[in-house]
Parts: C-alpha cells; sequence; structure tokens
C-alpha cells in the first residue's frame, strides 16, 4: 500500500536527519525531513509531478500543515545541498552493502534552455555549458549528468559537469573504488 511505503519513507529521511544531527528552525511549519520525502515520493510514485506528491501528502493527512507548491519549490532548493549530500553517502552505504560485480555508466543532457535562449539565460552563462549530444545528433546548453548504477538500476553515484567536457573527464572526478 502506498501510504505504507511513504511513512516508510518519511521515517527513513528522519532517523538519517536526526543521525547526522540536522538542525533547523524551531518554528516552521514542516520539517526538512517532510519536505525531503515529498520530493522522494514525487520522484517515486508520480513521475516527479511535485504538484499531484503534494496534494496526496496533504489530502492524506501525511503532513497536515504543508505548504503551497511554490513554498514547497523554495525550500526544495534550500535543502537541496542537504539532499544530494543524503543521495550520494546512502549510493555509496547502497555500494558497500550490496557489493555488485556489475554496474552501469552512462550520461545525459540537462538542457538549462534551447539554443535559441542562450543570450538570455541566467542561469548559466559562458561557452563551457554548451555541449553536444552524438546520440541525437544535436547540440544542447547545460549539464551532463553522469551516472553509475547498479545492473538492476539503482544508481550509487552521480557527477554534474558542464556540456563541453567530455565523459572521461567527468568520471575521472567520480569517487570510484
Amino acid at each position: 500500500m502506498l501510504q505504507d511505503k511513504v511513512i516508510g519513507i518519511y521515517c527513513l529521511v528522519d532517523d538519517i536527519l536526526k543521525g547526522i544531527h540536522h538542525h533547523e528552525h524551531k518554528e516552521r511549519k514542516v520539517s526538512d525531513s517532510e519536505i525531503i520525502s515529498t520530493a522522494i515520493v514525487s520522484a517515486l510514485y508520480f513521475k516527479g509531478n511535485q504538484f499531484h506528491a503534494i496534494n496526496y501528502m496533504r489530502t492524506h493527512a501525511m503532513i497536515p500543515g504543508m505548504i503551497g507548491k511554490s513554498g514547497f519549490n523554495k525550500r526544495l532548493h534550500k535543502v537541496a545541498s542537504l539532499l544530494m549530500w543524503l543521495f550520494l553517502h546512502i549510493g555509496r552505504m547502497f555500494k558497500y552493502l550490496c557489493a555488485e560485480l556489475e554496474y552501469i555508466i552512462d550520461s545525459f543532457p540537462l538542457k538549462v534552455c534551447h539554443n535559441i535562449r542562450i543570450n538570455r539565460s541566467k542561469l548559466l552563462t559562458g561557452e563551457q555549458w554548451r555541449g553536444f549530444n552524438a546520440s541525437k545528433r544535436e547540440y544542447f546548453y547545460g549539464v551532463k549528468v553522469q551516472l553509475i548504477t547498479t545492473k538492476n538500476g539503482i544508481p550509487v553515484e552521480i557527477c554534474f559537469s558542464p556540456g563541453s567536457e567530455h565523459d572521461v573527464e567527468a568520471l575521472q572526478k567520480m569517487f570510484m573504488d
């Protein structure tokens, strides 16, 4: 049942944050554990649609004081580095606990904008962000994501690099043992 899975995700995230002694403002209505759990639920069960995940959490009384989509996005951006840290450490723990012999390495582009809008891009500036996607035979403006997963598709390592950077250079930056 989905409710049981959501509760399990929340308990795991909350225990990890308590274990690393994560502190947050006492007067917040929604904790960082609830924000991160909602983001994970959105990715796992709602195809990344945060609006549906927020509504699910609100209507099923998972997080009674759930904030709106705009406030949720602001809070999610504030805990982005914490979320990345959690992802990397959980991936490494999983890699050590379930040592596998086969891993899959792949990269894919994340476009920031279409080529015609590069001049107006405020997120990224510079030619290092312009890359080429060989599989689609097209140029893009953004970052490349290098991902190492188990053969079952569970991610264990991730690296973000400028679009123009070659895959080999990005792989050298990754923590592989």
